[in-house]
């Protein structure tokens, strides 16, 4: 594996723990901490700038892997069609051509994947989390005027509003799930044809290729 497809299985394992760690279940007053540090800091902002410009590479390497993968794959069905001049050497490069092409497709497509499912997560978590501080803020105010024999209905109905917020909040954060499975899927799919490539008979490996 060259140097840069290295460097995306790291990004991608980086992203993997982050995605763990951002749905791990913490207490609300560390998570809250993280969070506001995570999105005031200006290290942080530095750091998801030079994020954003790697993942413009990844990209660029998807796309490479891309075309690969369907010149391979026309090569491979006119051998097939070339029935007279089969040959096991070329028949074996092809094939392991074809498996560096696709794991490399897998590989840079899963890392902008879970990029995007970073995103969208840590900003749920932020919209979940600012909904509970003002929704704790008109409860606690609610109280007040409650005791002093003063509650006027348009608190009632702010508090309404946000407890409406806070459940769409949570019904999004439920799409972690979906996003998941959809993540197993294609780990799942990338062990099959490196199972396939494995048991292949007289696979040569071809580091030039990959």
């Amino acid at each position: 594996m060259t140097i840069y497809y290295s460097l995306t299985f790291l990004l991608l394992a980086a992203e993997m723990v982050t995605f763990c760690l951002l749905v791990f279940p913490l207490p609300y007053t560390i998570r809250k901490n993280v969070f506001r540090f995570l999105s005031e800091s200006p290290i942080v902002a530095k750091v998801a700038y030079a994020l954003k410009i790697s993942f413009i590479f990844v990209g660029i390497l998807f796309m490479d892997a891309l075309q690969r993968m369907f010149r391979v794959t026309a090569e491979a069905d006119m051998l097939k069609t070339n029935q007279g001049m089969q040959d096991v050497r070329t028949e074996s490069s092809i094939a392991a051509r074809k498996f560096y092409a696709q794991r490399n497709m897998y590989l840079t497509g899963f890392c902008l994947f879970l990029s995007l499912v970073l995103t969208r997560t840590f900003y749920i978590i932020l919209d979940l989390i600012h909904t509970q501080e003002e929704y704790a803020k008109l409860k606690k105010a609610a109280s007040i005027s409650y005791v002093s024999g003063i509650f006027p209905e348009d608190q009632s109905k702010q508090i309404e509003d946000l407890k409406k917020k806070l459940a769409e909040s949570e019904a999004r954060s439920r799409d972690f799930e979906t996003l998941k499975k959809q993540a197993a899927q294609q780990a799942t799919e990338y062990d099959r044809l490196a199972t396939e490539f494995n048991k292949s008979n007289g696979l040569v490996s071809d580091k030039k290729a990959d």
